[in-house]
């Protein structure tokens, strides 16, 4: 008959005294108690690998740490994963580089990695705004947390300051994005779900407001605010070649001069820097090529063609023209990217093609075929409405000397 071990009991563990040498008490069931001369008492547990069939042990922890009872049901954790074919020791091993690797993907770590993938699907503007959106309001209590630990209730709390500033707009953003985050951790396996699905439901919803913008009745008023405002020639210069070009305020902004064809009188701007990601190519009129003559001799030299005023190397902030309209009276009446708005209003009342009007306003479909069809039919057909819109800011302005017009206007250097 096979020897049968006595369990230990309670007492027999807490009283075990140390030896000479390393001695071990049995419970049975490849348990066993290892008891050092330094009087450290481990738990082990004796079995053979699976498949290999060698034999090995793995530990418990100590005692009392660790409990008779508690080695007990570790002992039959291991024997249910061994009747499986699973070796005990590899599977703990496992399970600790999970648990690493869940550490490492800190909320902070995983934003990084979907950044770069955003990165390739928006401009460089709109990257840098979210990841110091993230900076400001995220980071500082959620950034440090493992992926797999960001749970509803702390992202709430996190936004709730938000909120309370009345920032909605901003609490949708970061709602947002804390979501397209989650999602791209699950879809990468660095975590099982989403629990911010629905976070955005903890707040008030924004507002809806187009962009502020001027009748069409006004744009003479604008263009003599504009000539009599006391801001710099490179601001001046930006505003209208906005107006002129019908870009959007940062598109504008980090016009480059090796993105400007004088001789086929086109700026392209490149995929990287435009909203959807699609080149757009816009036909540049007589007037909006003065700006370029106007603003050659101070920047003519770099790379971008409006610099910025304390660091040269650089392009204008995209906010620079909403600064400069808010100083001229207009704070609460016209934003940068309203004269497109501004823009469009007018063309459409002159019974311009309402299509050839949103190609010039790069807005595009989700039909490829078509869009590829816009941008090689209509840059031709944009041309003379371009020369037309150009030449209608210039009458606008008739009186009030427009930089792209005829006469130049002292304005403040710089």
């Amino acid at each position: 008959m096979p020897r049968i071990t006595k369990p230990l009991t309670s007492t027999e563990v807490s009283k075990a005294k140390p030896r000479d040498k390393v001695y071990s008490l049995s419970d049975g069931g490849g348990l066993q108690l290892r008891i050092k001369p330094s009087g450290s008492k481990t738990w082990l547990f004796d079995y053979y690998r699976p498949y290999t069939k060698k034999r090995t042990s793995i530990s418990f922890g100590t005692f009392p740490e660790v409990s008779l009872a508690e080695a007990r049901s570790r002992r039959e954790s291991a024997r249910k994963l061994l009747a499986q074919q699973v070796d005990p020791k590899e599977h703990r091993e496992e399970q600790e580089r999970t648990e690493q690797s869940a550490h490492r993907n800190t909320l902070r770590a995983v934003a990084e990695q979907w950044l770069e993938i955003k990165k390739s699907k928006v401009t460089e503007d709109y990257a840098n705004d979210t990841w110091r959106s993230l900076e400001l309001h995220i980071f500082p209590n959620l950034g440090k947390l493992p992926i797999h630990k960001i749970t509803a209730i702390r992202a709430i709390e996190t936004i709730k300051p938000v909120a309370a500033k009345g920032c909605l707009e901003t609490v949708k953003r970061l709602c947002q994005r804390l979501n397209e985050i989650m999602t791209y951790a699950v879809n990468s396996g660095l975590t099982d779900t989403n629990p911010l699905s629905g976070i955005a439901s903890a707040f008030h919803s924004p507002r809806k407001r187009n962009q502020l913008t001027l009748p069409p009745s006004e744009l003479p008023a604008l263009m003599h605010n504009l000539s009599v405002a006391s801001i710099k020639r490179t601001t001046r210069c930006l505003i209208e070649w906005q107006l002129h070009t019908l870009a959007r305020p940062g598109e504008a902004a980090g016009t480059r001069w090796d993105e400007v064809d004088l001789d086929k009188r086109v700026w392209t701007i490149p995929a990287e820097r435009m909203k959807k990601r699609r080149a757009h190519a816009i036909p540049i009129s007589k007037q909006a090529i003065a700006l370029l003559e106007i603003m050659h001799p101070i920047s003519g030299r770099g790379e971008f063609i409006f610099p910025s005023d304390r660091k040269p190397r650089t392009h204008i902030h995209s906010q620079t023209a909403n600064m400069a309209l808010k100083r001229m009276g207009y704070g609460q009446r016209l934003v940068a990217h309203g004269l497109r708005s501004l823009a469009s209003t007018i063309l459409n009342e002159h019974g311009f093609d309402p299509d050839i009007i949103e190609a010039a306003l790069s807005h595009t479909s989700n039909n490829e075929v078509r869009n590829a069809y816009n941008r090689a039919e209509y840059i031709e057909r944009r041309k003379p409405m371009m020369d037309w819109w150009s030449q209608h800011i210039e009458q606008a302005a008739t009186g009030n000397m427009s930089l792209s017009g005829t006469a130049a206007l002292q304005v403040v250097n710089g």
